[in-house]
């Protein structure tokens, strides 16, 4: 797993553990809904300022979310050895 898909992973289940849907996030980060699906699915990698816009709108950090994908994916690098 990239660090890319693990953050789409942590932002998509950080979102989903304050029972939350895509659309409320995307609207609350003044996003497209299409474009937060995009981001969790890792189909796109997002800029700092959209990883902001997110995080924001969840009542987190940027640098919160950065970390948890940071050691997803070590994990998964390491399980897969």
């Amino acid at each position: 797993m990239t660090k890319i898909e693990a953050l789409g992973v942590v932002i998509r289940d950080a979102r989903k553990r304050l029972n939350i849907s895509q659309e409320k996030l995307a609207e609350a980060a003044k996003l497209h809904r299409n474009a937060l699906g995009r981001i969790e699915r890792s189909e796109v990698g997002l800029s700092l300022p959209t990883l902001w816009l997110i995080a924001d709108a969840m009542g987190t950090t940027a640098s919160e979310l950065v970390e948890k994908a940071e050691i997803l994916a070590k994990d998964a690098s390491a399980n897969a050895e």
